[in-house]
């Protein structure tokens, strides 16, 4: 369905449709369409790499529906990108609550349906080689409907209630000498990023987001690659609910139930190995661990929970991969299908 092994920049978009069965402990089984497109904004820039447009749609057996979007461009020799996120969900779910002790009972959570939209779009300048800097925005709105009326009312006793508008700029600033950003195979990549949201700006509360990154990546051979990364969220002030930083999704701490373990302090690493095996092939396993806490000095309490997993990737076009992983935490664990790696 449009796959292909080469790419052809003077054809401009090269898209590519890849429908799939996929399970996740969030949504269930269901069934998801990954849309990849590979295209350069100018065909005769040959410094700036392939741009890729990356669309997600999907419907599962909980009642979830949602669409998601990635888009990563380079312009002018790469001393322009242009990069969003977006999603738009419908998605039954729980609420724990905040820390690892709401997390851990099983008995107190809450069920809702989270209805979300999400867009982030940044703008970067090279300041000098490998060095971007970045100026973005984010808008999230996020509404708790269809509340269980029998579960514990967590959602409700939250300064912000079922409704949240988090609404914010941001600046960053980063090194980034990957050679290909969906699938690197070599290079590295370090990102500092402020976020300050503000009812000046149209957010409900006042609060202020931290996120530091690195991640490295090493070419063994022509067909093995050993990635790793460390990565840190730290919040203060008003944090609504529902952007307080979590352990566990489908990039980072797979195997955890997203949404169960959140507060306004987290970190994270991981170590995976991936393997390009015959053909179209391939396969990749990782190890990683993260805590969190209520503020930076409770992050070191000893309390980490580990994360562990095998996956299959299919390079649906050149150097793009779809990705179906199963991921084990303690005492939970989760398939994830989704385009791209998961860093």
């Amino acid at each position: 369905m449009g796959d292909s092994e080469s790419f052809d920049a003077a054809k401009g978009v090269n898209w590519g449709v890849m429908p799939g069965p996929f399970y996740t402990p969030e949504l269930g089984v269901g069934i998801g369409t990954a849309v990849v497109g590979m295209y350069r904004p100018d065909p005769d820039d040959k410094v700036s790499q392939n741009s890729t447009l990356s669309l997600s749609g999907y419907v599962s057996s909980t009642g979830a529906f949602g669409l998601t979007m990635q888009n990563y461009a380079f312009y002018a020799q790469d001393r322009w990108r242009f990069f969003l996120d977006g999603a738009i969900s419908h998605t039954p779910t729980w609420y724990w609550g905040k820390g690892f002790t709401a997390g851990d009972k099983e008995s107190a959570k809450e069920e809702y349906t989270a209805q979300v939209l999400d867009l982030r779009p940044t703008i970067y300048r090279r300041l000098a080689p490998h060095v971007y800097l970045g100026v973005g925005w984010t808008l999230d709105l996020q509404h708790a409907a269809q509340m269980d009326v029998n579960d514990p009312r967590k959602i409700e006793d939250t300064a912000q209630g079922p409704s949240s508008a988090s609404n914010g700029g941001s600046v960053e600033l980063s090194w980034d000498d990957r050679d290909f950003m969906p699938n690197p195979r070599k290079g590295q990549y370090a990102e500092i990023r402020y976020s300050n949201f503000s009812p000046d700006v149209g957010s409900d509360t006042q609060f202020d987001e931290y996120q530091l990154h690195y991640s490295r990546y090493h070419s063994v051979d022509e067909n093995t690659v050993l990635a790793w990364e460390t990565d840190g969220a730290f919040t203060q002030g008003e944090v609504p609910w529902n952007m307080l930083p979590l352990l566990g999704s489908n990039h980072r701490m797979r195997g955890y139930y997203e949404g169960r373990y959140r507060d306004k302090n987290a970190v994270s690493g991981q170590l995976e190995y991936r393997r390009k095996l015959s053909w179209r092939h391939g396969v990749v396993g990782w190890i990683g661990a993260g805590t969190m806490g209520p503020s930076f000095s409770s992050l070191d309490n000893g309390r980490w929970l580990p994360s562990a997993g095998v996956g299959y990737r299919f390079e649906f076009k050149p150097r793009m991969n779809v990705r179906l992983d199963y991921g084990i935490g303690k005492g939970s664990s989760g398939f994830y299908f989704q385009a791209g790696e998961a860093f």
